[in-house]
């Protein structure tokens, strides 16, 4: 849902997809489990309550009442319409969102970091319960999923490059059928909701500056993955 680089359920993925945030107070917004909790419990499940929230993620309806309106003033969410009565289904307005914190803003910065934070630990505490629980898993679940790390020594340019093949990959798979995130009757019998985490990373300094204009080299040194 989130990265560093929801309207109606019947508009296409691709025209409420990815939400470029850069302000420090929107950022602040997001620094809150309760929130972050809701916004990924209307991302799985679609337009809910705040009684249907609250109990997918053990918060009490007037707890997550409050946080779905702060999440709506910073246009997170917005009502969805149609519910019952007196009932006030909340629906995401994007299903995606990337943290962009302008050069030279460091509250946007120290405000994106402190999101991140939260996400990450969500995401790593998901991962961690599907390794403690996988064995309950049909065998095809078992054997589908995968934990890879790889080695390169790439420059700058190249890593960039690298990213964005691999974003080019999963966009497709994100837009797949129209968008199966966002439209339930579009996910095939059998489907399940999937969590693919991506970090790439240089882990020790340079050996020496490289040249600015510096093109992608022919060939490039890869550990094995496992």
């Amino acid at each position: 849902m989130s990265s560093d680089d929801t309207a109606a359920p019947e508009q296409d993925a691709g025209q409420r997809e990815i939400r470029q945030i850069t302000d420090a107070r929107t950022l602040r917004a997001l620094t809150h489990p309760v929130r972050i909790a809701l916004l990924e419990t209307l991302l799985m499940d679609g337009a809910q309550t705040a009684t249907e929230a609250g109990e997918r993620i053990g918060e009490t309806p007037t707890t997550c009442s409050f946080h779905l309106r702060q999440l709506a003033k910073y246009g997170f969410v917005e009502e969805a319409g149609g519910g019952p009565g007196r009932s006030r289904p909340w629906r995401l307005t994007s299903i995606g969102m990337s943290f962009a914190p302008a050069s030279g803003d460091s509250a946007a910065k120290v405000a994106s970091e402190a999101a991140l934070d939260l996400f990450r630990e969500r995401q790593l505490a998901r991962y961690e319960t599907w390794r403690a629980h996988r064995g309950s898993y049909p065998k095809a679940w078992e054997e589908a999923a995968t934990d890879s790390e790889y080695l390169f020594y790439l420059t700058p340019g190249e890593l960039r490059q690298l990213n964005s093949e691999v974003h080019e990959v999963l966009m497709r798979w994100f837009r797949l059928d129209g968008g199966r995130v966002a439209n339930a009757d579009r996910r095939p019998a059998g489907s399940a909701p999937v969590e693919v985490l991506l970090f790439d990373y240089p882990i020790a300094a340079p050996d020496r500056e490289a040249p600015r204009d510096q093109g992608i080299a022919p060939d490039q040194d890869t550990g094995p993955g496992r």
